[in-house]
């Protein structure tokens, strides 16, 4: 009975590991059709967002299942609760890929860049790819070391809203209030999914230590 539930565990852990790796092909690709006007890529990124919400009903149901079945404790409840909020997680990001997406499709054929900022939002997109490509190993390998890295790494994120704003507010600024809700809303999108991930990674340390990080959400 405890194997077959250690082997459910296992076959949660495979999901979460899969929708990391769906997210991160979406902000790849929601970055690339923001930076190139791409309105193809951004429909399909758009599109690829319903399977990310079908593994997250999946893994939420087998989590609900397990809870009500095997009544669990300690380490292995620890497991389906991180399992719940992690999933989580991994929805709202891959709904900020999409609205990165859907932002770039809004303003096709133009580009919703301005070119002075074209290298910081493109700066933004790498750091977020990164982080969600880092966070998927580390839910795959439980490793708190590398969890611990990557909640540092969200310093990068930060210094780059920060210029992002500092361009924003510019006296020189001429691309109009409409350019300007378009680069906040970016802004804030790419911010959040470095928390999200940053989010997973404390949960990934709580899980193998049972310690709470501090600001873990």
């Amino acid at each position: 009975m405890r194997d077959a539930f250690h082997e459910q565990l296992e076959h949660l852990n495979d999901r979460l590991v899969e929708m990391a790796n769906l997210v991160e092909v979406a902000v790849r690709e929601g970055t690339a059709a923001l930076l190139d006007a791409d309105a193809r890529r951004a429909e399909r990124v758009i599109a690829a967002d319903a399977q990310i919400d079908r593994l997250q009903t999946l893994v939420e149901e087998r989590t609900f299942e397990q809870l009500a079945l095997q009544q669990p404790v300690a380490s292995d409840l620890r497991a389906l609760v991180a399992a719940l909020r992690m999933v989580a997680d991994l929805e709202r990001m891959g709904d900020l890929a999409e609205h990165i997406a859907k932002i770039a499709r809004m303003r096709y054929p133009e580009c919703a860049i301005p070119d002075e900022l074209r290298e910081t939002i493109a700066q933004m997109g790498t750091v977020a790819e990164n982080m969600v490509q880092k966070v998927a190993k580390t839910v795959e390998s439980s490793d708190v070391n590398r969890a611990v890295d990557l909640v540092q790494e969200d310093d990068e994120m930060d210094r780059l809203r920060r210029s992002l704003f500092h361009t924003l507010l510019d006296t020189d600024w001429s691309h109009g209030v409409e350019a300007a809700i378009d680069i906040a809303l970016l802004g804030r999108y790419y911010e959040r999914i470095a928390d999200h991930a940053v989010s997973m990674a404390r949960r990934v340390i709580y899980l193998v230590t049972g310690d709470v990080p501090t600001h873990t959400r």
